[in-house]
Order: structure tokens, then C-alpha cells, then sequence
């Protein structure tokens, strides 16, 4: 929502202070088609160089995460720490072998299923199932484990930001693809140099709108768009260092209430239930699966 505002104020406050000035709109129309083949269309040629099919698909859904926020909402989280009570709470009473058969099919376990939108999420899924299935093989040093699922982690998370890295150095270029616009018009007016004034006026009026549009897409529109996806990206990640917190919390020994206690600590602010909603959550839920 508030992108979409900042989008329209972008818009009406840069051109109508130039049109409130006196500015010929005209002159901006005419060169518009033109300027922008040449700027949008060889930054998107620059991108499809520079980048690989997952990232450009990458980049693609990220503009639903630009506008849409995060997928993780409030009720999410609590369902993750909700899921990993139940894990953690049946791994203390009956083993790790007892979760043998939700870890090799989770789309099937009990315990995941009640969780349908975690289950969606195949990182999330394969991540607690990986780390399940290494202490089934008595991997059971805490240490060893964080160190494993931290790697996991960053691989993940230099994945997932690399599209909006990718839209950043799209936004980089911008304004330098904007001088080469400007240079082709400023060419173009060179070679009318006998026309009059008047003309060559409008010429090189045109020819500024390429510089001009380079600027304007870099640090109005592609640039924040960048920053916003990384930021999203950068918040969705603290669901999975929840996994890790709360799995080595119960590697050391704690009780599955104060495990699950611990990774709430990592839920971002805007999203973090209190104590007692927590509290509330987890006993309106089965302990067994």
C-alpha cells in the first residue's frame, strides 16, 4: 500500500513541479518512446546478460514481495513455534526415533500437516527434517549442529537476496544508460547543426530526457524497489534462524516449552506474540501427534 503511495507522490511530485514551473511536457512526450527503447530496453538487455534463469525468475516474484511484504505473518510464527513444540515436546517424552516417520514424510506426518502453509515451504520442511535426521544419527553435539544449519542458513540467504542484488546493479546502471541515450541525441543534433534554433532546441530537449529518465529509474523507482526486496527478504529469514534456535535450544537440554521460548526471541517485533499468547497458543494444541 504504502508503495503504491510513494509511487504516485513520486510521479506527481517530480513532474508537477516541473509543469507548475513552466515546463513543456510536450517536449518529454515526444522523446519518451524513443529514450526509454533505449534506456529500459538495454538495461533489461544488461540484466539478461548478467544474470542466470533462477535469478531473473527471481526478480520476478520478487516485485510481489516489493508490494506485498513478507509471507510470514503474525499467525505463521506462532504456528512455527507451534510445530516445533510439537516436535520438541514428542522428541523429550519419546525419543527422536519417534519422529523417524514424520521426518521421511512430511507431507503426510500428523504433526506437519496441521501446519499447511509451513508445509508449503519446501527450505522450511527440508530444513527441520535435515536436522532431525542427523540427530536420528546421534549427531547430538549442539555445537555441531548450529555450525551445520548456520551454513545452511547463509547458503539459503545468499540465494534468496540475490535477485534483489541483481535489481540493484540494474538501478546502478541506470543513469550511465542514461548518458548513453543522451549522447545518441546530442549525435543526432550534431548532424541537424544547420537547422534553426527553434529546432535544435527541441533537439536537445529531447536528448536530456535521456539523462534525465536514466536518474529518475535508478534512484526513484528501481533502486527502492531493490532495497524493499532485500529488506523483505532480510525479514523472512529471521523464520528460519527460529528453527535453529529453537532445535539447538533443545539440543542443550531444555525443556520443549523453554526451547520453543527461546526462538520466539527471534521473531521480528512487528510479528512477536507476548509470553502469555504464546503461552495461550501452545496450550490449545495437542502435545502428541
Amino acid at each position: 500500500m504504502f508503495q503504491i503511495i510513494g509511487l504516485v507522490l513520486l510521479f506527481g511530485m517530480v513532474f508537477g513541479s516541473y509543469i507548475m514551473a513552466g515546463g513543456n511536457m510536450g517536449v518529454i512526450l515526444h522523446a519518451l518512446p524513443h529514450e526509454m527503447m533505449a534506456i529500459g530496453g538495454s538495461a533489461v538487455a544488461a540484466f539478461l546478460i548478467s544474470n542466470s534463469l533462477p535469478v531473473i525468475k527471481g526478480v520476478g516474484g520478487g516485485f510481489g514481495k516489493v508490494f506485498g511484504g513478507p509471507k510470514w505473518k503474525a499467525s505463521d510464527y506462532r504456528d512455527l513455534l507451534s510445530l516445533l513444540f510439537l516436535l520438541t515436546k514428542t522428541m523429550k517424552s519419546k525419543g527422536v526415533i519417534a519422529l523417524e516417520s514424520h521426518i521421511e514424510n512430511p507431507h503426510e506426518s500428523s504433526i506437519f500437516t496441521r501446519f499447511p502453509k509451513i508445509g508449503k515451504d519446501h527450505f522450511a520442511i527440508d530444513f527441520i527434517c535435515d536436522t532431525l535426521r542427523m540427530m536420528t544419527m546421534n549427531l547430538e553435539d549442539p555445537h555441531q549442529v548450529e555450525d551445520a544449519m548456520e551454513k545452511q542458513l547463509e547458503k539459503h540467504h545468499h540465494e534468496a537476496l540475490a535477485p534483489s542484488h541483481a535489481l540493484q546493479n540494474m538501478a546502478d546502471a541506470l543513469p550511465a544508460l542514461g548518458i548513453v541515450a543522451a549522447v545518441l541525441g546530442v549525435i543526432k543534433t550534431m548532424g541537424a547543426i544547420t537547422e534553426p534554433p527553434e529546432v535544435l532546441g527541441g533537439m536537445i530537449g529531447g536528448a536530456l530526457v535521456g539523462t534525465f529518465l536514466g536518474v529518475f529509474l535508478a534512484y526513484g523507482m528501481v533502486g527502492p524497489m531493490a532495497a524493499r526486496m532485500k529488506d523483505v527478504v532480510e525479514e523472512e529469514s529471521a523464520f528460519y534462524k527460529i528453527i535453529q534456535a529453537v532445535l539447538v535450544a533443545h539440543l542443550h537440554g531444555n525443556a520443549a516449552q523453554i526451547s520453543v521460548e527461546i526462538g520466539r526471541g527471534n521473531v521480528p517485533s512487528g510479528a512477536q506474540p507476548s509470553f502469555l499468547e504464546l503461552e495461550e497458543t501452545l496450550s490449545n494444541i495437542p502435545t502428541e501427534a
